[in-house]
């Protein structure tokens, strides 16, 4: 059982894969973290397409009519697990569910990834969890407490027109405006070209702010390129009040913002991910 602090979660987690475990591909993609996971309370099940004998079989010179009547047993097997899936609460792909033929098992999970997708069932999860974590820490589910900052991510092939010059920090590219908890969480996030300002978009982000919470923001920590009457106006017709955490003015060397910290942990966070650094991470659905 996972222990949140205040209650229990039991779950099943299902490992689709092409091969079984003596296979380097899925001892280090799925195996290694049975054991891991099973301390926590989590239970992780590896469903090989080719079992321990077909795949011997597979790497054996000749021994081709052996190879082919494998398969069907295979595909059988496959088949039968997808009327199993409800019994998990997740499942995990790895790579292909099988190794020929067409994609039907993924095509099954992209439609059904769609659906929730447009029903905001994501979102909801997320929502959950975050709140799951504010109470594991000791704090409301609902914050009343923000952080306002942004960054600018490289330029990619995909940013199309949102590739500008940022000249404060002297990078081509898009500017992510986001808002997080006090705990770092993220509760909104904008895109803009680089070469916007950082408190170009502060109404249209406390809203988002507050439509996640359920408007229960009170007030925003900011750093000096929020100032403004304007900035101040926007983020009040929200129901936020602005609070600009300046830099020492004798300083010497590093110094840790108070509140503000926890926003630039958050981007330290992303900026760990290979396709969170870069201008990549926006992917463009046909809607």
């Amino acid at each position: 059982m996972i222990n949140l602090g205040f209650t229990n979660i039991a779950m099943k987690i299902l490992g689709l894969c092409s091969y079984p475990v003596e296979s380097a591909a899925t001892r280090y993609r799925l195996a290694q973290f049975v054991e891991p996971l099973a301390k926590k309370g989590i239970t992780l099940k590896i469903s090989p397409f080719l079992d321990s004998e077909q795949y011997k079989i597979l790497y054996r010179d000749k021994s081709v009519l052996q190879k082919i009547s494998g398969l069907p047993k295979s595909l059988l097997k496959r088949l039968s697990g997808i009327f199993r899936l409800r019994e998990y609460d997740l499942i995990l792909v790895q790579r292909e569910a099988m190794f020929f033929g067409p994609a039907f098992f993924e095509w099954i999970v992209y439609q059904q990834s769609q659906r929730w997708i447009r029903a905001d069932v994501f979102e909801a999860i997320v929502a959950d969890l975050r709140e799951v974590l504010r109470i594991t820490a000791g704090k409301k589910a609902k914050p009343t407490a923000v952080i306002f900052d942004s960054r600018t991510w490289q330029s990619s092939p995909e940013s199309g027109a949102r590739a500008e010059y940022d000249g404060a920090k002297r990078r081509t590219g898009s500017k992510t405006h986001i808002a997080v908890d006090t705990l770092g969480n993220l509760l909104a996030l904008l895109v803009t070209a680089a070469d916007k300002q950082d408190r170009a978009p502060v109404g249209e982000l406390a809203q988002l702010a507050q439509a996640a919470t359920g408007e229960t923001v009170e007030i925003a920590f900011v750093d000096q390129g929020y100032t403004g009457e304007n900035v101040a106006e926007q983020a009040q017709a929200q129901g936020i009040r602005l609070e600009v955490v300046k830099l020492a003015e004798a300083k010497k060397g590093f110094v840790l913002l108070p509140r503000r910290w926890v926003v630039k942990r958050s981007f330290g966070w992303a900026a760990r991910f290979r396709k969170l650094w870069r201008d990549c991470i926006f992917w463009h659905l046909p809607s």
